[in-house]
């Protein structure tokens, strides 16, 4: 099955989150609900919901659907995806999978899990598929020994570069934000393997604790409405220590 063949057919979780490119994913979701003897057409216990943007209203409807009965004595599938969830959504998100319901079975995906509350995927089951980031992991070796003035550029330079994208593809993952998300993971990903051990830096291990609270922080305010992405990559350029 690829992507879902750790999921137990026969004791399914009441919500999965899937993590990776949602092209790949839904097809293969489907086909996988299919499997279980769930129609995905034409049944009124099926919703799929497809978004750029999850809002709060989008949850609140979600959370008064979800307490609906189900038209059959079967299951009720809920395959969410979006390219991000605003907080409010989340909040609301959490009061939903506070308390499972019977044969209800939700399946979320979003290209990044980091960017949500951490309280909210821990009543997941998380599965990860996209892949190694080999080239934003290379980007992030290099962004930590830059001095600031580069360190600026190339942040100027990512985030130019998918600005200049039409309208249709910066609905998709590759927008401007998720190209900085995932920057972002390379970049935490690098540090945690090198601010424990390099004896080189310029400060404490104190300091990188605040480094990694505030990447943690520029995520959550990354898909805020009205948040300035240039301004906020800027601030990771200049709290980042230099090794």
């Amino acid at each position: 099955m690829g992507i879902l063949e750790n999921i137990d057919k026969n004791n399914l979780h009441h919500a999965y989150l899937i993590e990776g490119d949602k092209e790949e994913i839904i097809p293969e979701l489907l086909k996988f609900l299919k499997n279980l003897g769930i129609e995905t057409s034409h049944n009124p216990d099926f919703c799929q919901i497809t978004l750029d943007s999850f809002k709060i209203e989008d949850a609140r409807n979600l959370k008064s659907i979800g307490n609906e009965k189900g038209f059959s004595v079967g299951k009720k599938v809920f395959l969410i995806s979006a390219n991000n969830f605003l907080l409010e959504a989340q909040n609301t998100l959490l009061k939903i999978f506070e308390e499972p319901i019977e044969n209800t079975h939700f399946f979320i995906i979003v290209p990044n899990a980091d960017v949500l509350l951490k309280t909210l995927v821990s009543r997941f089951y998380l599965i990860k598929t996209k892949s190694e980031m080999i080239d934003e992991l290379k980007e992030a070796e290099k962004f930590i020994t830059m001095p600031l003035k580069n360190r600026i550029d190339f942040i100027k330079e990512l985030i130019t570069e998918e600005e200049e994208e039409d309208e249709e593809e910066t609905l998709e993952i590759k927008s401007t934000k998720a190209k900085a998300l995932k920057f972002l993971n390379a970049l935490e990903s690098v540090l945690v393997s090198r601010m424990p051990f390099d004896k080189k830096m310029s400060r404490g291990i104190l300091d990188t604790k605040t480094c990694f609270a505030h990447i943690f922080k520029v995520r959550e305010f990354i898909n805020q409405p009205g948040s300035s992405l240039k301004t906020l990559m800027e601030s990771v350029a200049l709290m980042i220590p230099n090794f």
